[in-house]
């Protein structure tokens, strides 16, 4: 049977006439739309995994009323099958179960391709709404022409996954009268909170990846690099790339000429992005220059700007750590991104077992839980006492910030709320210096929570003060998480004690090595109580943790301001199968897989500790269990639904028939004998 020919020319035809006739200035696949755009094609990865290549059969620069320019993207195919291939969600399938490009979907279909070059618009320019159409078609017997339009919007809001527009039978809405109404469309288009949060679990997964990677691509071909080295190198480049619209332009890699020059060597060039940048955000002189000072450090080192073959290394680590991580923080993804550098960064250190335990951070699922524990929403003030890269921080703010959406239905008051919610409604305290940029960029990448993230030492230093500019004023916390270092005194219930006392009111949740619960804490528990209600005890799972520390954990549940009484139920909670299977493989693609409903199981514990036993679904009585204790023990807050002993009579029957089944059956088995031996 003779193989189906392509008309992918017809196709061609037919589109570049809608274009012409449109008086749409569209420019053909090896033609230049203007040199931001050529270049990102040119710098991104090609549909077939090499570098460069990428050119779209059609590409325009349009603009609509509001100015608002939008690159659009056309990509031909020629055969029936293959305008797009979603994945089990529906959503644009560009990524493998690895997640890892799928070149084959990217290569074969017509909007696969179109949202492939528009992520590399994403990737490498200053646009952040790009429009994806792909168009194939085919011939029926009669040898007419049919075609299929899809129509996707690839943009930051939608973390560069594209959504479908709507069903077109042209392109007709790309005309000049047309394209308001267009664009209208493209800003009432949304996706659902668990369509997003399904989006970023699919590009968190991306992310690690990447920097498992970048970090091993870095170990392997720079010499010389530190660990702190790496990190700061990282935070320089992103800083210096991230830019801010219409007031600081992002760093070209094209303008690092790894010059030999004073004052003008590719570190140089990297700080003066960095100041700029600062400046705009309006950070307080104090913080801008500890952060240039930290970074200075690195980037002004003699060897690492020293040109080799007219490349420094400086250059060359840059344009690694744009090429693979630039697409994730221009999208704009609100997690904590560098959470998992750090862990990514730290993972080759050789700690020792205690040193491991005080600075691996916590999973972004985790977060989320002790946030919601702590009861976040829109008017809560969040503190953290050992903030890592406020990745504890980055879920309070996101949990924040959808409540407030949820709740606030004016479009000017949402947004003055976000700002607030960022500058004013979050706080955290950091000692480490590395972890502290680390937490810095963190929040500045989010847009920018930095405001309050202190280099402090919170059991010393620290007296309650909204940080930089606002010393004088108090920091009204009503919500406290917590992932304390296990070496403090009490296993780390020393910070807890200090943040409870400085709480007029609200809610705690701390994740906890399990000792501090069974008498490594007992005075530091003790005097909690005396102020402090503990509401629920969770048990986790012991690998948590798997590949960065083997402790057991606990989380704690505080209502603030309310002494513990002997009679106040403590809700006990077995949560060692939360659902998630874990691994420690280097090269695995996906090291947490959800093995039995781990979503669910999540949402159900936070029930539990909200609203007691009647949330009971997937948990057994077993694994939730209610009972008092002694405010004054300090010891007892581990506890577990007791096993019961002693025998009932249900025991008692299967005994007896156990037994008499075996006699029976010895007996049946002597008469055989006999009747054998008789014979």
């Amino acid at each position: 049977m003779a193989k189906t020919k392509s008309v992918e020319p017809n196709i061609a035809d037919l589109v570049n006439w809608w274009l012409k006739t449109y008086n749409l200035d569209y420019k053909l696949e090896q033609e230049s739309l203007n040199d931001e755009i050529d270049k990102a094609l040119n710098e991104y990865f090609s549909k077939n995994g090499g570098k460069g290549g990428n050119r779209p059969d059609a590409k325009i620069l349009l603009q609509n009323s509001k100015m608002n320019y939008y690159p659009v993207l056309i990509e031909y195919k020629g055969y029936k099958d293959k305008l797009v291939k979603l994945d089990i969600n529906g959503q644009v399938e560009n990524t493998n179960t690895k997640n890892e490009p799928n070149y084959r979907n990217i290569n074969s279909y017509a909007v696969n391709g179109a949202i492939h070059y528009a992520n590399a618009i994403l990737h490498y320019t200053s646009y952040t709404e790009v429009i994806a159409i792909g168009v194939t078609g085919y011939k029926d017997i009669n040898d007419k022409l049919h075609h299929e339009i899809g129509v996707y919007y690839v943009s930051k809001k939608n973390l560069g996954i594209g959504q479908e527009v709507d069903k077109y039978t042209d392109l007709s809405f790309l005309k000049r009268e047309n394209f308001d109404d267009f664009t209208q469309k493209l800003e009432e288009l949304s996706l659902s909170q668990e369509e997003l949060e399904r989006i970023r679990e699919k590009k968190e997964k991306e992310i690690n990846a990447s920097l498992v990677k970048l970090n091993n691509d870095i170990y392997k071909d720079e010499k010389g690099l530190s660990e702190n080295d790496r990190v700061y190198l990282v935070a320089a480049s992103i800083m210096a790339t991230l830019g801010i619209s219409n007031k600081v332009s992002p760093l070209e890699k094209e303008e690092l000429k790894s010059s030999k020059e004073i004052g003008n060597m590719d570190g140089d060039i990297i700080l003066r992005k960095i100041n700029s940048f600062l400046e705009e955000k309006e950070l307080p002189q104090t913080k801008k220059d500890m952060i240039v000072r930290t970074l200075q450090n690195t980037l002004t080192t003699e060897n690492i700007n020293k040109p080799v073959n007219g490349e420094s290394q400086l250059k060359r680590v840059f344009t690694k750590i744009v090429d693979d991580l630039g697409i994730y923080y221009k999208i704009g993804l609100t997690t904590d991104f560098t959470g998992k550098l750090f862990n990514e960064m730290y993972s080759w250190l050789g700690f020792s077992q205690d040193k491991l335990n005080d600075v691996v951070l916590t999973p972004s699922y985790v977060a989320k839980l002790l946030v919601k524990l702590a009861r976040v929403d829109r008017n809560s003030y969040v503190w953290d006492f050992a903030t890592g890269s406020a990745g504890l921080l980055v879920a309070a703010m996101n949990e924040m910030l959808i409540d407030a959406k949820e709740h606030i239905k004016s479009s000017d008051e949402l947004e003055q709320r976000k700002l607030t919610i960022k500058a004013e409604q979050l706080l955290g305290l950091e000692v480490l210096s590395n972890v502290y940029m680390l937490a810095i960029l963190n929040m500045i990448m989010m847009g920018d929570g930095s405001s309050n993230i202190l280099n402090k030492n919170s059991l010393t230093d620290f007296d309650g003060k909204y940080g930089f500019g606002k010393e004088d004023k108090d920091f009204p916390a009503t919500a406290f998480i917590l992932n304390p270092p296990y070496s403090a005194d009490g296993n780390g219930m020393v910070f807890v004690e200090k943040a409870l006392s400085m709480m007029n009111k609200g809610y705690a949740a701390i994740i906890i090595q399990n000792s501090a619960g069974s008498g490594k804490a007992i005075e530091y528990n003790k005097r909690i109580l005396k102020k402090n209600t503990l509401l629920a005890s969770i048990k986790m799972p012991i690998d948590l943790f798997i590949g960065k520390s083997s402790v057991q954990t606990y989380i704690y549940v505080f209502r603030v301001s309310e002494a513990h009484h002997k009679d106040n139920i403590v809700k006990f909670i077995d949560f060692s199968n939360d659902g998630y299977t874990r691994s420690n493989r280097k090269k695995a693609s996906n090291n947490l897989v959800d093995t039995d409903r781990a979503k669910e199981r999540y949402d159900e514990l936070v029930n539990l500790v909200l609203f007691g036993k009647s949330k009971l679904k997937i948990f057994t009585e077993e694994e939730y269990y209610e009972d008092t204790i002694d405010p004054k023990n300090g010891a007892d807050w581990n506890k577990s639904s007791p096993i019961d002993t002693r025998p009932k009579l249900e025991d008692f029957k299967k005994t007896v028939a156990d037994y008499l089944a075996f006699e029976v059956s010895n007996l049946l088995k002597n008469n055989k004998e006999d009747d054998s031996l008789g014979k």
